[in-house]
């Protein structure tokens, strides 16, 4: 199945018609995150790397202000763990890897990693996927320990959804910076997809050894339309090669997700589409600047500048920094992740499907 443009808009507009509602009760009891800055909410406070954003004005709209996420308040996570009920933020494995808080899950996600394991290394110690797994499995000997046993563990563990939204850097940050890596030379785009989903195969195959059974694969997003790469590449609007790039690993996860649910009858996995279209309407949206950053970024950077004074209406605002996205875009998304009736949003199923099985 391919993932379509079509009817993209209509979809956007009626993400918003999904309350983000609190239930009463979590609709799975542990939520398990994994991925790169989009999904970070600390996990790199404690790394010696520069991405981190642990200081203002990134958390000003958050309630206890800067924590690590890339975002003005809130991402992506953190709406999709509200639509499935918790009403507690799913906390970074870095502060809260101990306890029987474990047991509503953990936050393993860490800005700038990739899928594999040598993308985003240019820019200190980050975590990379395999390292995320490597401390999850830390996780899973603790829920064993506090559920009495391995079975208990396992059957626990079956119950709970697992999120991972990684890839987009092993292309920033990897692929088309040969400066730094030589993939480019290796590969071309095809087969450095090919190469990357090969490598995210072992990956899920290990979160499934450690009991995962509900886990749904974020696809990369339009990475040529960042404000950072359209000004690295000098481009008038969205930068090709990097968005077909993405394209053609979607595709690819789209049919691993297929030989995943067609090689497992007791297990579940799907798709989000997060690239959208180049040509959506934002302004229908409310959202009415997707050409500039809500917060200031110096020369050559793509990260706010610290303790200077963002823009006001950040509702308004599609990009937060020069690659990351503000608050009420990560809602947008998060709602059609989880709610969207359409396969071109949430193949075969959207977030709420997957929770009630």
């Amino acid at each position: 199945m391919a993932i379509t443009d079509k009817g993209y808009l209509c979809v956007l507009l009626c993400a918003f018609l999904i309350p983000a509602v609190v239930i009463a009760a979590p609709q799975v009891p542990c939520y398990f995150i994994f991925g790169d800055s989009v999904f970070d909410n600390g996990n790199n406070n404690y790394q010696l790397t520069v991405a981190k954003v642990n200081y203002p004005p990134y958390g000003v709209d958050f309630p206890t202000g800067p924590t690590g996420r890339f975002s003005n308040g809130r991402n992506l996570p953190d709406f999709v763990a509200n639509l499935l009920g918790f009403t507690n933020y799913i906390p970074p494995f870095a502060t809260s890897g101990r306890g029987r808080g474990v047991l509503q899950g953990l936050n393993y996600a860490s800005g700038g990693s990739g899928i594999l394991n040598e993308t985003g290394t240019q820019m200190g110690g980050i975590i990379s996927l395999h390292n995320q797994l490597k401390n999850h499995g830390v996780t899973v000997s603790n829920v064993e320990k506090l559920l009495g046993n391995k079975e208990a563990a396992k059957r626990y563990l079956n119950k709970c959804i697992y999120s991972i939204g990684i890839g987009a850097n092993d292309y920033i940050n990897n692929y088309f910076r040969p400066q730094y890596y030589n993939s480019s030379k290796q590969f071309n785009p095809q087969q450095f997809a090919d190469h990357l989903i090969r490598a995210y195969t072992g990956h899920i195959m290990t979160l499934y050894n450690y009991g995962a059974r509900k886990v749904a694969l974020f696809g990369i997003g339009q990475i040529g339309c960042t404000l950072r790469e359209i000004g690295e590449f000098h481009a008038q609007g969205c930068v090709p090669e990097l968005n077909n790039a993405a394209k053609l690993f979607n595709e690819r996860l789209i049919s691993l997700v297929d030989q995943l649910n067609r090689n497992s009858k007791i297990s579940k996995f799907t798709y989000i589409n997060i690239y959208g279209s180049e040509t959506t309407d934002f302004k229908s949206l409310g959202i009415k600047v997707v050409n500039a950053s809500c917060c200031e970024v110096a020369q050559g950077q793509e990260l706010c500048l610290p303790y200077r004074t963002p823009c006001k209406n950040r509702n308004e605002y599609l990009f937060w920094d020069l690659v990351h996205t503000t608050e009420a875009m990560d809602l947008l998304l998060a709602k059609k992740a989880y709610g969207s009736p359409f396969p071109t949003d949430a193949y075969p199923i959207n977030l709420s499907e997957l929770a009630r099985l």
